[in-house]
């Protein structure tokens, strides 16, 4: 499982121009699931967004997502799972068959509400406008596989 997190001040997604999914100050969470991906791999990266120290107090990276009180928009992207190392078009061989995807999906949706973090969330499968504004900016991969942070 991928993920390209960021620090944002505000985020929202829309499809066919109508807002899904709105948050304020928290992360944007970008979130890929590729075959082989387990629940494992689910609760490490839940638990992975909801306590890294990434927002200002006494030093810049000194508060967790708890800890400010702020709130995660997480978004399908399976274009994470992409491979441009051959030929000029991206392989995605290593994303996750689209019902398994989507039941991590939601599955890493719920670990994240299980540990106190508002969720919003986009539609999956669907095409995507994605506006936001980075805090930082900060911008962190987290990347797990057989549960274990890679």
């Amino acid at each position: 499982m991928k993920t390209v997190l960021q620090r944002v001040q505000r985020a929202e997604v829309r499809v066919d121009n109508e807002i899904v999914g709105r948050i304020t100050k928290g992360v944007l969470a970008l979130t890929a699931v590729e075959r082989g991906d387990t629940l494992e791999d689910v609760r490490t990266t839940a638990r992975k967004i909801a306590t890294l120290r990434i927002f200002p107090d006494r030093t810049p990276m000194d508060r967790t997502l708890q800890d400010v009180g702020g709130s995660c928009l997480l978004v399908s992207q399976f274009t994470i799972a992409g491979s441009v190392r051959k030929g000029r078009r991206p392989s995605f061989d290593r994303a996750e068959h689209p019902d398994r995807a989507n039941e991590l999906y939601l599955a890493l949706a719920d670990a994240l509400r299980a540990l106190d973090v508002p969720v919003e969330t986009g539609q999956f499968a669907a095409h995507m406008q994605v506006d936001l504004v980075n805090d930082g900016p900060v911008t962190l991969i987290i990347e797990s596989k057989n549960g274990a942070l890679v």
